[in-house]
């Protein structure tokens, strides 16, 4: 089309200097000319103008030459342009009406924090007004300081699980997700059946729990008696008694460990909480571990990097630490080494204790189930040592009361690694010091109170 325009332009130019030339003017006819072909093209640009200002979506004006080409190219992309416009409108108001229709309730917030767009389901949950309450701020609406913490802190990995600012018996599951520029979508669910579900089932285990206590009880008196009397009995009762009282003691460990399960999901650890020397509580634990270790002269040690103290409960976390060293000693082969290690991370991130061990791993695909109730890796060997399949989850709650995690590293052949990871707003520093203590398992027939009734198997 420029090509044809340029020729156009030198045909003109030729036709004024001819004309120029019979009439003895050349240059007068070549300025004349171009004049009148400026004059064209201004026209032409005030036509362009005029269109683009008051109906760039009609038709373009009527032209000709390189100007009719490109008015027609631009009212194509024009409308290339109002055509992607009209869907991806389509596309938000469809987004908008699907959201709308959700009976979770979507709540969409600018970088700033304030409201920018939500759905029916969040006035009916939440209590938000249009149009009063946009472009408020979200934590003026939800003044729950729970609610501001967790939104402040940016971390939402986990959801939060709160009271309806509109009704107390109305439990919601909140869940935020940062995008774009800062900005953040919001989730709220309503989850008061699920929330009532898992009151009744933790009610239920619990009740039953504590009314199999005393037939327990009654069963294990009857069978120490006859375990009393055993030379008094057929000779073939003697293993069935014995099998009995292995299997009453066996029931008497799960229930214990589902009701201290029960206790620390429903119970606050806020009266509780004091300074935990950890230094002390591993060497505690150390000394038992070697007593339950018996004749399999574990080497075990521990590794103290910080003198850092955890705030918490400490027979919740001697008891998650005693089920992780315990463990090991039952489930490594004779002559393996357990390590403690207590150090500080860095950029003043916490701390981890890590319980490590070069015994015989755990599978990959068992790591991700390690922590539910009654899942075993080797159920044989479990029912062998009276392990109860309630270890791990203790040990997460115990962590999960302390604000704490709990991460598992394991590889066939090469052992296993459980690391507790505290945050920083756990700890009491006090300095710097590196200590090592170890000590080789020495041999006795007799077991402390604590190293005989430890917590299940993580590994069953």
């Amino acid at each position: 089309m420029w090509q044809a325009e340029l020729t156009r332009i030198v045909y003109i130019a030729l036709f004024a200097a001819t004309a120029g030339w019979l009439s003895g003017s050349v240059a007068w006819a070549l300025v004349t000319m171009l004049a009148i072909y400026v004059i064209f093209a201004l026209r032409f640009v005030r036509r362009l103008d005029h269109w683009l200002e008051h109906n760039a979506s009609d038709e373009p004006p009527e032209s000709w030459g390189i100007w009719g080409h490109l008015f027609d190219k631009m009212y194509r992309h024009q409308r290339r342009y109002q055509q992607q416009q009209q869907r991806l409108t389509e596309i938000i108001n469809k987004v908008q009406r699907s959201s709308g229709a959700l009976r979770d309730a979507v709540v969409m917030i600018d970088q700033h924090g304030s409201l920018e767009w939500w759905n029916r389901a969040a006035e009916g949950l939440l209590g938000f007004r249009h149009p009063s309450d946009k472009g408020q701020a979200l934590t003026n609406l939800l003044r729950d300081p729970r609610f501001i913490s967790y939104y402040d802190k940016q971390d939402y990995q986990d959801p939060l699980v709160l009271a309806s600012p509109m009704d107390d018996n109305i439990v919601l599951e909140y869940q935020i997700t940062i995008f774009g520029r800062n900005e953040r979508l919001m989730l709220v669910r309503n989850i008061t059946r699920l929330y009532r579900l898992e009151q009744m089932r933790k009610d239920f285990v619990a009740n039953v729990s504590h009314e199999l206590r005393t037939p327990l009880t009654v069963i294990n008196g009857y069978l120490e008696t006859f375990a009393d009397y055993s030379d008094q009995l057929p000779p073939r009762w003697g293993r069935a008694t014995h099998q009995m009282q292995q299997q009453s003691r066996r029931m008497q460990n799960i229930i214990n460990d589902l009701l201290l399960l029960s206790r620390l999901e429903t119970t606050d650890i806020e009266g509780q909480q004091q300074y935990i020397e950890i230094d002390l509580m591993l060497d505690s634990i150390r000394q038992d571990a070697q007593l339950l270790s018996g004749d399999k002269e574990h080497r075990i040690t521990t590794d103290l990097r910080t003198d850092a103290r955890v705030i918490g409960s400490e027979n919740e976390l001697r008891s998650a630490i005693s089920n992780l060293v315990f463990n090991a000693v039952k489930y490594t082969p004779p002559g393996s080494t357990i390590k403690m290690i207590w150090q500080e991370l860095p950029h003043n991130k916490g701390a981890v204790l890590a319980v490590e061990d070069n015994g015989e791993g755990i599978d990959a695909r068992h790591l991700p189930r390690l922590t539910e109730r009654f899942y075993r890796v080797d159920k044989g060997r479990s029912a062998e040592t009276g392990g109860t399949g309630l270890g791990l989850a203790i040990v997460k709650h115990v962590l999960l009361r302390h604000n704490a995690k709990l991460d598992i590293k394991s590889e066939v052949g090469k052992g296993t690694q459980f690391s507790c990871t505290f945050p920083d707003t756990s700890l009491a520093m006090q300095g710097e010091s590196t200590r090592e203590h170890s000590n080789t398992v020495a041999h006795s027939p007799e077991l402390s109170d604590l190293a005989a009734q430890p917590s299940d198997n993580f590994r069953e």
